[in-house]
């Protein structure tokens, strides 16, 4: 058995999956460090700052962001027209003691700039990936494209967690077609609370403490 990679980042197969919900749920589990590179928009009410409210154990740190961005769109546009320019190679990942957990911005093809994108941040970053996947009418092509691409890039993909419940057969579709494991799930749940958070960490260290040494 192997031991779970000190830093991991957190992408998805797509906007709104629950990613940052996740990253929680992890930075929980782990009782890990967190860092978000790129914020767009919200920056009161900011993933960061989401994270921080929905833990309870008093290790992590959360750390800066690199780019913070009052525009809540791709972070390309918001950066263009905020007039600056976001560079991978600033985006330097933070000492951490224990794990660190990193949360992309939106999917692996979310354009940083002119020429770069979130799954080329990945790569500067050497990091391997944790693919949040939340079922619905086509995500099965969502995520086996996604992790067609990461596979293309090289990148280790540790395993899929999916945010809420099964749909269909997509789950075994794609565990069949991608042959990646799933290493949990985090359950559908109205209120998002450190309660819930607390909870759904204790299920999340069971499940992948029977993949990797945590």
């Amino acid at each position: 058995m192997q031991q779970l990679p000190k830093s991991i980042f957190v992408t998805g197969i797509g906007t709104g999956v629950g990613k940052t919900v996740v990253s929680s749920v992890l930075v929980e589990t782990l009782q890990a460090d967190y860092w978000k590179p790129i914020q767009c928009g919200n920056l009161e009410h900011s993933d960061s700052v989401v994270v921080q409210s929905l833990i309870t154990n008093v290790v992590t740190t959360i750390h800066p962001e690199t780019y913070r961005l009052k525009t809540a769109s791709s972070p390309h546009y918001a950066a263009k027209i905020e007039g600056v320019e976001i560079d991978i190679e600033k985006c330097t990942a933070p000492l951490a003691e224990g794990h660190l957990i990193i949360e992309g911005a939106g999917g692996l093809m979310v354009p940083l700039n002119g020429h770069e994108c979130v799954v080329d941040l990945i790569s500067a970053l050497e990091v391997p990936v944790v693919l949040v996947c939340r079922n619905y009418l086509g995500s099965i092509n969502h995520t086996l494209l996604s992790i067609e691409l990461l596979r293309q890039e090289g990148i280790k993909l540790l395993g899929l967690i999916y945010s809420g419940d099964n749909f269909l057969d997509n789950e075994e579709v794609i565990e069949q077609f991608s042959q990646v494991r799933m290493l949990g799930r985090i359950d559908e749940s109205k209120i998002i609370d450190k309660d819930f958070v607390h909870q759904q960490a204790t299920y999340l260290r069971m499940s992948l403490s029977k993949y990797y040494l945590l």
